[in-house]
This record gives structure tokens, sequence and C-alpha cells, in this order.
């Protein structure tokens, strides 16, 4: 600026001068040196903007940089900021940021005919009193160099968390009862061990749920099989959300794993740390924005009494 204010002096225009200077690579507008020269200050919107800004820029290559509105002002918001939806609304569309959209949906069910199947427990109520009472199971399939992979979970219906999950290069019963075994060691492992009778098994009506092989080992476990009716996404609306989710936060981003995926194990790394994030940190507006973890961790403080005085 002194540079300029010398210039001024012999006689040579602003205008001019910053000219010069930008096509050697200094930035400097005129009216920058103006509102510098006069003492004017920068607006307090102008600077909590640019701090919002900074944040919502910080979060490109991260997973929540997948946010949407909404949710982006519920991260802010726990990260210290005082933000009004509206103003991220705003900062979002200057940015040009937009949260991630799904895609179309996918069939992966086969139902077998004329199989006896369970009946449908929950009548599409994805609610549960407690963790460990409802479970809703589901598997979808993504591409890679070396074929499909195939990709199972289990989730707890109350705080929907993701209890367990398993890939396999095929869909026989081996794929969606390997999660249910692991959501069973993990609950046990966990301190929250399933009690037999208490809990119920939903699924739709795919050939790997209705095998003989998954219902006698839920029967071994007392666990009560539920299966939806078929062609009906809604009767397992819960988990189709999920997958969904999956598939656009994960497999559709290169955020978890660089893309393309050549392998199994490079699906199994993605999905690794997508299930991390999703139950760890990814808030859910649907549990007042906490992320699944929180959301279970306060049923059980809750149940902790506290001790009397003597």
């Amino acid at each position: 600026m002194a540079f300029i204010d010398d210039q001024r002096a012999k006689g040579r225009a602003v205008e001019s001068v910053c000219r010069v200077l930008r096509s050697q690579g200094c930035q400097v507008a005129a009216r920058t040196y103006r509102a510098w020269k006069t003492g004017h200050r920068v607006a307090a919107r102008t600077l909590t903007d640019a701090v919002v800004m900074d944040a919502i820029i910080a979060t490109a290559g991260t997973p929540e940089g997948l946010y949407g509105r909404r949710k982006m002002t519920a991260y802010l918001r726990r990260q210290g900021h005082h933000v009004s939806g509206g103003t991220v609304d705003r900062l979002m569309t200057t940015l040009g940021r937009n949260g991630v959209r799904r895609g179309k949906k996918v069939t992966t069910t086969i139902p077998v005919a004329g199989v006896e199947r369970a009946p449908d427990l929950l009548k599409r109520d994805f609610t549960a009193p407690a963790p460990n009472r409802v479970w809703v199971a589901d598997f979808t399939y993504c591409r890679t160099w070396a074929g499909f992979v195939y990709v199972a979970f289990v989730v707890d219906v109350y705080a929907q968390r993701i209890v367990a999950w398993h890939a396999a290069t095929d869909k026989r019963t081996e794929l969606v009862l390997a999660p249910v075994r692991m959501a069973l060691w993990d609950r046990d492992r966990q301190g929250h061990p399933v009690i037999a009778g208490e809990l119920i098994s939903h699924s739709d009506a795919g050939s790997q749920y209705t095998s003989l092989h998954f219902t006698e080992h839920l029967a071994l476990e007392g666990i009560a099989p539920s299966i939806g009716t078929v062609g009906d996404a809604y009767d397992n609306g819960l988990m189709e959300s999920i997958i969904g989710l999956y598939k656009t936060e994960c497999i559709a981003t290169d955020v978890f794993h660089p893309r393309p995926f050549k392998t199994l194990a490079d699906i199994e790394y993605a999905t690794a740390g997508w299930v991390d994030w999703y139950n760890n940190r990814r808030l859910h507006g649907t549990l007042g924005m906490l992320t699944p973890a929180e959301y279970e961790s306060a049923h059980y403080a809750a149940l902790k009494t506290e001790e009397q005085p003597v």
C-alpha cells in the first residue's frame, strides 16, 4: 500500500498502478486500496461468514462434506459455530456445495416360490423400546473389476446402529448368517448380550433369509424371525434406507476409498470406514441430530441408578 501511495504522489492513477501490479501477480484492486486508505472497518457479518465458510470448506474430502444444509448446520453447531440454517444455506450456495443425493434403488431380493415363510411381525413399525429388541437385515451388491461383491448388514432398530456387516463374492446363506453371528458376539463383548426370546430379526423374503440353515440358527439363538411381503420395499423400509445411504455416501464417492473398486478388499476397506463413521460420527435427523452410538449410550446411561445416600 505504501508503494501505491508513493506512485499516487507522483501523479500516477491508482487504477493504473493496480493494473500493473496485477500483471506481475499481485492481486490488488483499487477499491481494496481505497477501503484501506479511508480506514473503513470490515462488516461483522463479513467476518463471521468468512469463518463459517472456512469451516464448510474444511469438510471437503471428509465424510462430513457429504452433508446437506440441515446436517451441515447441526455439524457446525457441534463444532462451536453459532450459525443459523439460513446462513449455512446461503454460504453453501455461494460455495456451490450440495449434499449427496441417493440414486435409484436396485432390487437384489430373489424370493423362492412355494417356501413357507415367517410372518411379518413388524408391520412397518420400525421402532423399538430398547436395543436388542428388533434387528433388520438386508444385503446389496457392488461392482468391482474382479466381479460383483455382496455386502450384508444387520441394524439395530432402536438407534439405527449397524451392529454387523459382512462382504463376500457370492450370495449364499453364509453371506447373511455371518453378520448375525458377528452381531451376537459383539453385543455380548460389549456387555449387552441378546436375551433369548426378546429379539426379532426382520428381513425381506430373499431366499437366503428363508433358508432352513438361517432359520434354524435364529431358533437356536432364541430369535424370532420376521419376513416382509414379496416385492414390497416398505416392509423393510429402514434397511432399504440405510443401504441407500451406504451406496450414496460410500460406494458412489471417493471419501472412504479411491475408486474404481478393484477387489473384495477394496469394498471391505471402504465399508469398514463408512460403518465406523455412520455409527460414531454421522448425525441422524431421526435421532435428534445425535449419532447412533450417542443415542444408544444415552439409553444405557439412563438405566444406571444413582447411589442412594446411606
